[in-house]
């Protein structure tokens, strides 16, 4: 894995540039999590309301 300082872009010269740089990269990982959890959330849901429906039905 790169070093921090090396994965900001090369081409931005100012400060704010770097900035919103970064801050478009911290969104980006933020958004994968979120889609990851929301994921696992509504799996665990269903995987539990399956579980339900098989006790029931036994």
């Amino acid at each position: 894995m790169e070093p921090e300082e090396n994965s900001t872009c090369e081409s931005c010269k100012t400060f704010g540039q770097k900035c919103s740089h970064v801050v478009k990269k911290q969104r980006t990982k933020f958004y994968i999590i979120r889609r990851c959890i929301a994921m696992l959330v509504c799996w665990r849901d269903n995987n539990s309301d399956r579980n339900n429906r098989d006790r029931n039905t036994s």
